[in-house]
């Protein structure tokens, strides 16, 4: 962010965000991310790109940028970079905690995927009940991890949750600020905890 912030009333309205456009990661392999996303996941492959310089920083890395579609129009999209070598994961985060969802239009059509993905060889984990959608979850060949999801909840339902939202995250925020406090006083050194579980079920007895 620049250091010098304008008069925020004197600033254009945010433009209208209307959907994801793409999500980009690293692939050790182009034609066996291909084959994972398009014959066993079922989206297309649709555009590619391939230079010698990233067009960005100016930087010199040949790639090959390759997109898949979803069905509405948004895309997949993955590097590979010519030498084989898969991306890291980050020393300090759960495999568990980056990942991508795609929502299917079912329940039924979530355990076709579940057989079909398992069908491959492809290891699945769930079906998992997050109370406002169902979810399985699974690694592409890059490690990435991935999520598919069937709504449960209809519209208005989310929008009873999204009155609450604010007033939870200020109310975390609120409380980590003080965690930091404690923390450089040496009185925390466990993580802050939620007051609120949302999902007691999985609470170890």
């Amino acid at each position: 962010m620049s250091a010098v912030l304008k008069d925020a009333a004197a600033l254009p309205a945010p433009a209208p965000i209307h959907q994801l456009h793409h999500v980009a990661y690293r692939a050790k392999d182009a034609e066996e991310t291909r084959h994972f996303y398009e014959d066993i996941l079922g989206l297309p492959l649709y555009h590619i790109i391939q230079s010698d310089y990233v067009p960005s920083t100016g930087e010199y890395c040949p790639y090959t940028h390759f997109f898949f579609r979803l069905q509405d129009g948004s895309f997949i999209a993955f590097f590979d970079l010519g030498n084989d070598e898969a991306a890291q994961p980050s020393p300090n985060n759960p495999l568990w905690v980056n990942h991508i969802s795609f929502r299917v239009d079912s329940q039924q059509a979530l355990l076709d995927m579940k057989a079909r993905l398992e069908g491959h060889g492809i290891e699945v984990l769930g079906v998992t009940d997050h109370h406002i959608f169902h979810s399985i979850y699974f690694f592409d060949p890059n490690g990435v991890r991935l999520e598919l999801t069937a709504q449960l909840a209809d519209e208005f339902q989310m929008l009873q949750e999204s009155k609450t939202a604010h007033a939870r995250l200020a109310d975390w925020t609120a409380r980590k600020e003080q965690w930091r406090r404690d923390r450089a006083a040496g009185k925390a050194s466990e993580p802050l905890k939620p007051e609120r579980n949302d999902r007691p079920e999985f609470v170890k007895k």
